[in-house]
């Protein structure tokens, strides 16, 4: 018998990342462990056939036939795409997927003005940091836009932040200057630079360093606690991580488990 299968989708701006977990006994329960993981640029121009293809590759790569998938989760920051993905999990799965937004439960009190404003993106993360790690912790989401997320003692979301993310940063530099170039993002050795290249890298990187710093250090006087656990995760919590003190722990999965978290809480 083919065992079954959830597939968790997270649609980011830059990235998508799908992630596949096998079933356990218990109904509607999936395994805790990330079986497997593809990544693939976002591009709101293909169609579901285009995204169906690419996927179908990776599973057949993975000797996993299409029909174990018995269950689909989304969560999505670009809403062209997810309506394209919809129609993948339907055309290609045969399922209806559960798409994560405003509503639905998460076993997390929202302290937000519209607690339905709160985006479904920092939802997951909240509820797989909480799940993992425990509370009070801040939740920083290293991604297209860096978002900063706190939980309380009792496992309340009260507040947050977002800030434009280092690739952002970089290209917005470049695009409102006549003369600065264009740079990739990569950990400078010295902050003294001795080029324009290496002065923005310089600027850029240990920058952004001191505002992640400076924004778990504001986090955790407002809190009132010292001692708030601090998860990275996005696509560039392992780049920034190291130099970070601050940062305690860095789960590129965090998403993907917490989509699957409350796939299970909302079955």
């Amino acid at each position: 018998m083919t065992p079954a299968r959830l597939l968790a989708i997270k649609i980011g701006n830059t990235n998508l990342a799908f992630g596949l977990y096998d079933a356990r006994a218990e109904k509607n329960s999936f395994s805790e462990k990330l079986a497997h993981s593809w990544r693939a640029e976002t591009r709101v121009e293909k169609t579901a056939d285009e995204y169906a293809a690419l996927l179908l590759t990776h599973l057949e790569s993975a000797e996993i036939p299409p029909a174990s998938i018995c269950a689909i989760a989304i969560v999505s920051v670009v809403p062209p795409l997810t309506e394209i993905m919809r129609e993948l999990a339907v055309n290609y799965f045969n399922v209806e997927p559960f798409i994560a937004g405003a509503g639905v439960k998460s076993g997390i009190q929202i302290k937000y003005d519209d607690p339905r404003a709160l985006g479904a993106d920092r939802l997951v993360a909240l509820v797989g940091a909480k799940t993992k790690y425990g509370t009070p912790c801040i939740v920083i989401d290293l991604g297209t836009a860096t978002t900063f997320n706190a939980l309380d003692a009792r496992g309340a979301f009260i507040g947050g932040a977002i800030a434009p993310g280092l690739n952002m940063s970089a290209q917005a530099l470049h695009e409102f200057t006549a003369k600065l170039p264009r740079i990739e993002i990569a950990a400078p050795s010295n902050a003294l630079a001795k080029n324009t290249r290496d002065a923005l890298r310089s600027g850029i990187f240990f920058g952004y360093v001191g505002l992640v710093d400076g924004m778990i250090a504001r986090f955790k006087q407002e809190m009132n606690e010292a001692n708030a656990r601090v998860i990275a995760t996005g696509g560039m919590s392992a780049l920034l991580a190291p130099y970070c003190p601050a940062i305690e722990i860095v789960d590129i999965n965090l998403s993907l488990d917490g989509l699957r978290m409350l796939y299970e809480m909302n079955a």
